[in-house]
């Protein structure tokens, strides 16, 4: 498990205002193994469904909040991301769209909107499995939680069970290429 563990550019996390990390948010690698798998579990259950297997968690502690897998295609909302879906219902679960004391687990880097969605709502620390080399902004093409111009900065640790993130999404797109290379026939037509 390659993880890194970031925050501002700094080894310690900057909490200028209060909302770094507390004992909630620490790293807990116990913790993040289970609340990824979890994650990862929805992720599958995303792509029984036709959807990118991307799972979302938000938990407060060992405390989960709130579960989310990606819901484009069913909803037809491009903003249907699991990350947005699983930070609007642990706000509705904790009354307060301020989660500075929770951890947002996913099984993909969050993309430039999610990572945004994570500084909007104060999030005391992010976790995710596999780098996202062509969305990725926490870390791969941005570093939005990282980013000292911002007012909300947030650690995060990536590589927690990303061969078995990746794998699922490798195979997620290698069906979908052959479904498309090979699409079924059309039903037969009586006359």
């Amino acid at each position: 498990m390659s993880e890194v563990l970031k925050s501002g550019g700094q080894e310690e996390p900057e909490n200028k205002q209060g909302n770094g990390p507390g004992p909630e948010t620490a790293p807990n690698p116990a913790t993040d193994l289970a609340m990824m798998r979890r994650a990862l579990e929805e992720a599958a259950r995303a792509a029984e469904l036709g959807e990118v297997p991307v799972g979302a968690v938000v938990a407060r502690g060992e405390e989960i909040l709130a579960v989310a897998h990606n819901e484009r295609e069913t909803t037809k909302d491009p903003t249907a991301h699991a990350e947005l879906l699983a930070l609007r219902r642990a706000a509705r679960k904790v009354g307060t769209w301020r989660l500075t004391d929770c951890t947002l687990y996913a099984t993909l880097e969050p993309c430039p909107m999610c990572a945004g969605a994570l500084h909007a709502a104060r999030v005391g620390r992010l976790v995710y499995a596999a780098p996202d080399p062509k969305g990725g902004a926490a870390g791969t093409l941005y570093d939005l939680p990282a980013d000292v111009r911002l007012n909300h900065t947030y650690p995060y640790t990536a590589g927690v069970l990303q061969p078995e993130s990746a794998a699922l999404l490798r195979a997620f797109f290698k069906r979908r290429r052959n479904k498309q290379q090979n699409p079924p026939d059309p039903p037969y037509e009586r006359a």
